[in-house]
């Protein structure tokens, strides 16, 4: 009997992986949590000079754990106080974009009161927003402002909520706000999009199963998304702009809209072999990224 293909022997790892996908995953965030939060108990007593570490390698051994592989194109901008946006698909954008960002979200107040997975978020220093109360408008823009002025870098979903994968929503210029008044800012657009899945481009049928949508709870949908296999995300780094470049917030947000949904649309058409979009940084920054034959 003729030895297994590599392309039979990747078949039968991702239906391996696809039974065992919701208890690899659920093990691999305890081996993560029981490594990352004594660290960050005992630095929390010490010293905060280490802890922007914790929250990236949390976020990397939470993506492995997850089936995820994580393809990037361009690099970050290597420089503290960035706000970076990006377009927004499912609560698996967190891992992915923590283990190539270090920097902190912004989420929805809700969040916070997630028992678990609050705190999380605040192992990682979520700014906590409450869209519904416009009379805190201001002091919570003041207060991302203030963040991104000392120096620490800032990731904003500027949907305002997660797309169904099937397209970038427009963006709310609104959420641009928080750039008002911070001298010398650089703001990074980031396209993120899942592509394939087992090696196989992903498909309209297995969008609501990637993308966390509506009012779908988030177990369910987590335990879903683990039994679907290797998924593959790519995040793209689009080149960075200041908000001097523009006539007003509106021109900012419809350029920022403008080049990830053309990322997005290149990703998911598979249009990136060898090549970067215009307005994507050049890719040479992560040794462990480089894109990879489907399958």
């Amino acid at each position: 009997m003729a030895p297994p293909t590599p392309a039979q022997r990747h078949a039968r790892r991702a239906v391996r992986f696809q039974r065992l996908g919701p208890a690899k995953g659920l093990a691999g965030l305890a081996a993560t949590a029981s490594v990352v939060v004594p660290a960050e108990m005992l630095l929390r007593t010490v010293t905060r000079a280490k802890r922007p570490l914790l929250p990236t390698l949390f976020h990397r051994g939470l993506a492995r754990s997850l089936g995820i592989r994580i393809i990037v194109h361009g690099r970050a901008a290597r420089r503290r106080g960035v706000l970076f946006v990006a377009n927004h698909i499912s609560w698996a954008d967190i891992p992915v974009l923590g283990a190539r960002i270090r920097g902190s979200f912004v989420a929805k107040s809700e969040v916070g009161a997630m028992g678990p997975i609050a705190w999380l978020a605040n192992l990682a220093r979520t700014v906590y927003v409450e869209r519904a109360r416009r009379s805190h408008a201001g002091a919570q823009r003041d207060s991302i402002a203030a963040r991104l002025a000392a120096g620490e870098n800032i990731i904003l979903f500027p949907e305002g909520t997660n797309s169904d994968g099937s397209r970038v929503l427009p963006f709310k210029s609104a959420l641009f706000g928080v750039a008002d008044g911070v001298a010398d800012l650089l703001i990074q657009p980031v396209t993120i999009a899942y592509t394939r899945v087992n090696g196989l481009p992903v498909t309209r049928e297995l969008l609501p199963d990637l993308a966390w949508i509506g009012e779908t709870e988030l177990m369910p949908h987590a335990m879903a998304f683990m039994a679907l296999g290797r998924v593959r995300a790519e995040v793209m780094f689009h080149a960075a702009v200041r908000p001097e470049d523009f006539a007003d917030r509106k021109a900012l947000a419809r350029h920022c809209e403008t080049v990830i949904a053309a990322g997005y649309r290149a990703l998911m058409r598979g249009g990136l072999t060898g090549t970067v979009p215009p307005g994507a940084a050049a890719t040479d920054d992560f040794e462990d990224d480089r894109p990879v034959a489907a399958g």
